[in-house]
C-alpha cells in the first residue's frame, strides 16, 4: 500500500451525490457527456498548422481566430461544450472600448515574448466537480482598453535578461477598474445544463459591459462533402438548436436585450481578400457589436447565436444573468427550479470535497488543495487529430503542400485522436504529453479513479501507440521521447483505486502491463546505441537542462549517453516487475516477466555503476561517448539526481508466494554475484521483513542526498532545484568540438532559447521531479525505517529519517501556494495586488515551475497538469 489514503474514511466520497454519479457513470457515462472541453487555445496550434514550413503561430495568429473556422476544435473563455464539441457554449464580453470583441484568451506567441509564448489574461478555475455537475471561474476584465499593442511591443522590446512584462504591470487594474466576471454551470440533469454569468463592477465608478453568453455548432461541414449542417433557429423567446447526430435542445435565455445568430464560417475577404465582403462569418458578432455591421448578424437563425445583455453597473453592483440547454421536448417555465438547482449542485460539490479533504484541517491548504483539483477538472479537452487526414488534407479545401507529407508527425499516420484528454495547460499547452499525462492521472486518481485510467490507457492503445510500440511524446514532434512514466502511474492509480474501492483493478493492470512491455522492448532497442544497457534517451522533457540540445546528435560521431535516461530504464524495468508480481498472485504465469524486468534491472543497474556514476564526485552524469574516448559532463543537475528515483521495496511475504521468481533471484544470487552485488541490500530483509531494489547502495545514495539537501545547490527553501546553485557565480563551461559550452544557474525565467522561452530547467523547482523524488524517498524509508538518517539541511547538523525528509521537501512545496508567516503566497512574489487585493489573493495560480530562490510562479501560469501535483502533496501529507 502507497503511503496515503489509508483507513475507512476516503471511500466517503463514494456516498455523496456526486460520488454515486460516479458510481453510476461506470454504466452510463450520460454525465459525462457535456464538460469544459473547448480549449483555452486553438489558434497557433500544431493540428491547425497547414504551413510549408511548420510555423503553427504564424500561421494561424490570434489575429485569425475570431475570422477563422478552426478544423480540429474550438475555444472560448469558460467554454463548455458536448464530449465531441458539436455544441458548445462560452461568454464573450465588451467593454465598449476594446478594438474587438473579448471571445478568447490573448497572448503572445513564442517570437512575441521575451520568454517565449505566455497568455496575457487575468482567470482562474476555482471549483469543479468530476462529471462536471458544477463548476466555477472567474475572469477579470479590465474597463479600459485591453492593452494588446502594448503587451506584444513591450515584451518584444525586453531582453532574456528582462522579467516578462504582464497585464498587471499596465496599471489598468491598478484603481480596481476591472469587471470581476464568473462563469458557473449546472446540470440539473445530464443534458440539462444551466450556464450563470455574474459581472461585478469591482471599480470606483459606474461602468458599462455587453456580455454576450454563446452557443454554437463546430464546423464539422466545411471539409468533406455530405456533412449535413446543424441550425439554430428563433423559437419564440427561446433558440431551438438542430444536429443531425444529436436529439434537438432549446436554448433559454433569461430577459436578454437581444438574440444575434451568425455562421461558423471563415471570413475569407477579411483574411484572404477573396469572397464576398458581406455576409454572415465566424465574426459576425464582433463586427455587429464593435463595428456597428448591421448585416454582419441574422436576427433568427444561422450556426452560431448569441444572448446579448448590455449593463450598466455601479461601483461595487453585481448583476447575474441566466441560461438554460435542456431537451427540447421538456416544457414548463425554464427558471423556476434554476436557482435551486445550482444551489443543490454547489452543495453537493462542498459535501464531495468535505469527504476528500477531512483529514486537511488546515483551511488555506483545503482551499489550494480544492482550486488545483478545480484547475485540473477545468483542463479537460477534446483533443481531436487524425494526422493522415491532417497530413493529406480535406477535400473541401486547399490541399497542403506538399513539404508536409515529409515533415513534422509524417511518420505518425496512424495516430487517430478524438477523445477527452487532461491537459497540461489548455493555453499554453493545448495538447497532451506523455509524462505530463501520465502524472496528471495520478492526481485525477484522488476524485476520479475511473477517468485516471482511462487517461493512462488512452496513450498505449492502438490509435495513439505507434506500431513498434513507441509512445507518442507531443503534437510538436510525436517521434521524440518523454520520460517512460506510464507504468509508474499505473502502479500508483492502481494503489489509489484499490484504496478509494476496496476493490483490485486487475484487468486495468494487465492491460496496461501488456502494452508496456512491448514499449519497453522499443526503449531497450532504440534508445541503447551500443547495446549496453546505458540509454540516449534524447528530449526526455528536461529541455535545455543540458549544454546540447538533446534531441540532436552532439556531433563528432558521438553519442551522449544520458545519467537520466538510465535511471528512467531501471525505474521502468522496476515498475514493471512491481505490476508483474501483484498479478502473478493470483496469474502464475506473470511470474516469468517479473523475473524478466529483475533481471534487466539488474543488467541496467550494472552498466550504470561503470558508465555513469562517478565516485570520486559521488555524483551521476551524462558521458560523451566518442570514438576515441569517454568524456562525462561533469555537470550537477536534476539529471544526476534522477537514479534516486529507481527503487523498489518487495515484500518477502509475496516472494515466498512465487516459487518460480524466487528461483530466478536465488539463481542470479549464485551465478552472478558481479551483478547481485550492485543491488543495495537486495537480500538483506528490513523493516517487515521487505528487499531493497535500487540504483544506490548506502554510499551512494547519501552521497547524492549530501547534495540534494545543499542550501548552496539543489536545496531550496521552496522544494529541489533542476540545478545546482553553485553555478550562479560560476558557470559551468565544457568545451566540445572546438565550441566552448556552459551552463549557468537561472532560477527563473530562462536566458536560453533552446527549447524555447518558457522552457528553463537551469535552476527553477519544477514540481514533478520534486513529486518523484518524494515518493522515492519514501519507498526508501518503508525499507530502512526509522534508523537510518541523513543529515538535513546538509551543514545543519540536523539528523532525520528519509520519510522525514519527504515530508519536509513537501511542506516547502505546499508552502509555494499557502499563506506564509507574513500573510503573502510565495508564487506571487512582490505583487502587491495578488498579495493584498481581497478579489485576487485567494484566487490561487499553479505556474509550470517556480522561482529556484523566492519561489515566485514563473512559466505558463495555469499548469495546473503537473503543478496539481500539490493537491496530492496535501492529502498524503495530512493522512495517517
Amino acid at each position: 500500500m502507497e503511503r496515503g489514503f489509508q483507513g475507512g474514511r476516503v471511500p466517503q466520497i463514494f456516498e455523496t451525490a456526486e460520488g454515486l454519479r460516479l458510481v453510476a457513470a461506470r454504466q452510463d457515462p450520460a454525465w459525462r457527456n457535456w464538460g469544459p472541453y473547448l480549449s483555452d487555445r486553438q489558434w497557433g496550434t500544431v493540428r491547425e498548422d497547414y504551413s510549408a514550413g511548420g510555423d503553427a503561430w504564424t500561421y494561424f495568429p490570434h489575429d485569425h481566430a475570431r475570422s477563422r473556422a478552426y478544423r480540429w476544435g474550438e475555444d472560448g473563455i469558460g467554454g463548455f461544450g458536448e464530449t465531441y464539441l458539436r455544441w458548445c457554449l462560452s461568454l464573450a464580453l465588451w467593454n465598449g472600448r476594446d478594438p474587438i470583441l473579448k471571445e478568447r484568451l490573448f497572448g503572445l506567441t513564442n517570437g512575441e515574448g521575451n520568454h517565449g509564448e505566455d497568455v496575457k489574461e487575468l482567470y482562474y478555475y476555482l471549483d469543479g466537480t468530476p462529471t462536471h455537475s458544477f463548476m466555477r471561474m472567474v475572469y477579470k476584465y479590465p474597463q479600459a482598453e485591453f492593452p494588446y499593442a502594448q503587451l506584444i511591443t513591450e515584451n518584444c522590446r525586453r531582453s532574456l535578461d528582462e522579467p516578462e512584462f504582464e497585464l498587471l504591470d499596465t496599471g489598468l487594474f491598478d484603481e480596481s477598474r476591472y469587471f470581476d466576471v464568473e462563469i458557473s454551470y449546472a446540470k440539473a440533469a445530464p443534458d440539462d445544463i444551466l450556464m450563470r454569468v455574474r459581472a461585478t463592477n469591482r471599480g470606483p465608478d459606474a461602468a458599462r459591459l455587453t456580455l454576450l453568453p454563446q452557443m454554437w455548432a463546430r464546423n464539422l461541414w466545411s471539409w468533406k462533402p455530405g456533412i449535413e449542417k446543424p441550425a439554430l433557429r428563433r423559437d419564440g423567446g427561446a433558440v431551438l438548436a438542430t444536429h443531425p447526430e444529436l436529439p434537438p435542445l432549446r436554448l433559454h435565455a433569461d430577459r436578454p436585450d437581444a438574440w444575434l445568430f451568425t455562421e461558423n464560417e471563415t471570413n475569407t475577404h477579411r483574411l484572404y481578400g477573396t469572397g464576398p465582403a458581406e455576409g454572415l462569418f465566424k465574426d459576425g458578432f464582433n463586427r455587429h457589436v464593435v463595428g456597428g455591421e448591421a448585416g454582419a448578424i441574422h436576427d433568427g437563425s444561422g450556426t452560431k447565436c448569441a444572448a446579448r445583455y448590455d449593463i450598466d453597473l455601479a461601483p461595487g453592483e453585481t448583476h447575474t444573468i441566466r441560461l438554460r440547454l435542456r431537451p427540447a421536448n421538456v416544457g414548463g417555465e425554464p427558471f423556476a427550479d434554476y436557482d435551486a438547482v445550482f444551489g443543490a449542485r454547489e452543495q453537493e460539490a462542498d459535501a464531495f470535497y468535505a469527504a476528500l479533504q477531512a483529514p486537511v484541517t488546515d483551511p488555506d491548504q483545503r482551499l489550494v488543495q480544492r482550486q488545483a483539483l478545480a484547475g485540473m477538472l477545468w483542463s479537460k479537452q477534446l483533443y481531436h487529430y487524425d494526422v493522415r487526414e491532417w497530413l493529406v488534407g480535406d477535400p473541401g479545401q486547399p490541399m497542403p503542400p506538399e513539404q508536409r507529407r515529409h515533415g513534422r508527425n509524417s511518420e505518425w499516420m496512424h495516430l487517430r485522436a478524438n477523445d477527452i484528454i487532461s491537459m497540461p495547460d489548455c493555453w499554453e499547452y493545448p495538447w497532451f504529453a506523455s509524462w505530463d499525462l501520465a502524472l496528471q492521472s495520478i492526481v485525477f486518481a484522488m476524485i476520479d479513479p475511473d477517468f485516471a485510467k482511462k487517461q493512462i490507457l488512452l496513450l498505449i492503445g492502438d490509435a495513439y501507440s505507434h506500431p513498434n510500440a513507441a509512445l507518442p511524446a507531443y503534437e510538436w514532434g510525436f517521434e521524440d521521447a518523454n520520460p517512460p512514466l506510464h507504468a509508474l502511474a499505473a502502479w500508483k492509480v492502481f494503489e489509489l483505486d484499490r484504496a478509494l474501492t476496496g476493490k483490485s483493478d486487475h484487468d486495468f493492470l494487465k492491460r496496461v502491463f501488456n502494452r508496456l512491455t512491448l514499449n519497453f522492448t522499443w526503449w531497450v532497442n532504440r534508445k541503447d546505441a551500443n547495446d549496453r544497457n546505458l540509454f540516449q534517451g534524447g528530449f526526455l522533457g528536461l529541455d535545455n537542462i543540458g549544454i546540447f540540445d538533446r534531441s540532436k546528435p552532439i556531433g563528432g560521431g558521438a553519442t551522449l549517453t544520458q545519467s537520466d535516461a538510465t535511471a528512467w530504464m531501471a525505474m521502468y524495468a522496476l515498475n514493471l516487475m512491481r505490476i508483474a508480481i501483484e498479478l502473478a498472485l493470483e496469474d502464475q504465469t506473470y511470474e516469468d516477466m517479473a523475473g524478466k524486468f529483475f533481471e534487466h534491472f539488474l543488467l541496467i543497474a550494472a552498466a550504470t555503476g561503470d558508465g555513469v556514476w562517478d565516485e570520486a564526485d559521488g555524483f551521476f552524469y551524462d558521458v560523451i561517448e566518442a570514438p576515441e574516448a569517454r568524456l562525462p559532463i561533469r555537470v550537477r543537475t536534476m539529471v544526476g539526481l534522477i537514479p534516486i528515483l529507481a527503487v523498489a521495496v518487495l515484500k518477502e511475504a509475496d516472494i515466498e508466494r512465487l516459487p518460480h521468481l524466487r528461483e530466478r533471484l536465488v539463481f542470479f544470487q549464485q551465478n552472478r554475484p558481479d551483478l547481485w552485488r550492485l543491488v543495495s541490500r537486495w537480500n538483506e530483509p528490513g523493516v517487515g521483513r521487505s528487499a531493497l531494489l535500487s540504483l544506490l547502495r548506502g554510499h551512494r545514495l547519501k552521497a547524492l542526498l549530501r547534495r540534494m539537501l545543499d542550501p548552496a545547490e539543489f536545496l531550496s527553501d521552496h522544494g529541489v532545484r533542476a540545478v545546482s546553485r553553485a553555478y550562479a557565480q560560476a558557470p559551468f563551461c565544457f568545451n566540445w568540438n572546438g565550441q566552448d559550452l556552459g551552463l549557468a544557474y537561472e532560477p527563473a525565467e530562462s536566458r536560453s532559447r533552446l527549447f524555447g522561452g518558457n522552457s528553463n530547467w537551469r535552476g527553477p523547482v519544477w514540481m514533478p521531479v520534486n513529486y518523484l523524488l518524494i515518493a522515492s524517498l519514501n519507498r526508501f524509508h518503508d525499507y530502512f525505517g526509522p534508523d537510518f538518517t541523513v543529515e538535513a539541511p546538509t551543514g545543519s547538523g540536523r539528523m532525520l529519517t528519509l520519510r522525514q525528509i519527504a515530508d519536509e521537501i513537501s511542506r516547502r512545496l505546499i508552502a509555494l501556494s499557502t499563506r506564509g508567516p507574513n500573510g503573502t503566497r510565495a508564487i506571487y512574489g512582490e505583487s502587491r495586488i495578488e498579495q493584498e487585493d481581497p478579489h485576487f489573493r485567494d484566487h490561487i495560480l499553479f505556474y509550470e515551475y517556480y522561482h529556484g530562490d523566492t519561489g515566485r510562479g514563473v512559466g505558463a501560469s495555469h499548469q495546473t497538469g503537473w503543478s496539481g501535483l500539490v493537491a496530492l502533496l496535501i492529502q498524503e501529507l495530512t493522512e495517517p
